[in-house]
């Protein structure tokens, strides 16, 4: 198999540049999927990518643009992104559009599954990992509400729905030694959600943040 030629760094940065831009001319709107968000799940992917075997330049990239959907609609799916991707990417320079494209659908948490590629897998992980900090749901859970427009309940049955059966199945994280530090953390935040969603039944729950709301 011939050597692949690595994305240059200039294009790399030229892809860090455009979605820096895009991030600070969108701010008021990614309260959640803001450059805060996309430089954490860049530089923790490069990390798992390097001690998975992956192609770090390709992870790194991928990155930077996983989650351009938000940009286009709300609450959105990352194949939303694909036109804003493929734009982002060419001007750039960078070739590998198709690849980039396949990693970032593949490592999606609603339906990504146990046999992702190595580089699907080390995004997947720093996406996963910021979702299971533990500060996420007290400092973040409701910018990601105002975000997307979308209801206490509608966000925590989402978390339940997507994250505990891939967590309950052992690869909520792929990456052995993230698996090792981080489920502890993982597994508190979705025992959070999952009484959240039970909590929302109580009417006396209900009218408490109804009242709250108004």
């Amino acid at each position: 198999m011939p050597t692949r030629t690595a994305i240059p760094r200039s294009a790399i940065t030229a892809v860090e540049r455009q979605v820096f831009e895009l991030c600070q001319e969108l701010a008021p709107r990614l309260q959640f999927h803001g450059w805060h968000h996309v430089s954490f799940v860049r530089d923790k992917s490069v990390h798992f990518a390097s001690r998975n075997g992956a192609s770090s330049d390709v992870v790194e990239v991928a990155a930077l643009v996983h989650d351009l959907n938000y940009m286009v609609r709300r609450n959105s799916l990352p194949v939303e992104g694909s036109e804003l991707r493929a734009s982002v990417l060419s001007s750039a320079g960078v070739a590998e559009v198709a690849w980039i494209e396949d990693i970032v659908l593949e490592a999606e948490m609603r339906t990504r599954h146990r046999d992702i590629s190595l580089e699907a897998q080390a995004l997947s992980d720093a996406d996963t990992l910021f979702k299971a900090l533990p500060v996420t749901p007290v400092v973040l859970a409701h910018k990601y509400l105002q975000e997307n427009g979308i209801t206490l309940r509608e966000l925590a049955q989402k978390i339940v729905g997507e994250q505990v059966g891939k967590h309950d199945s052992g690869f909520y994280f792929y990456d052995a030694e993230a698996a090792a530090t981080y489920s502890k953390w993982a597994s508190a935040n979705l025992k959070l959600w999952q009484c959240i969603v039970e909590s929302l039944d109580d009417p006396c729950v209900e009218d408490l943040l109804t009242a709250v709301a108004s």
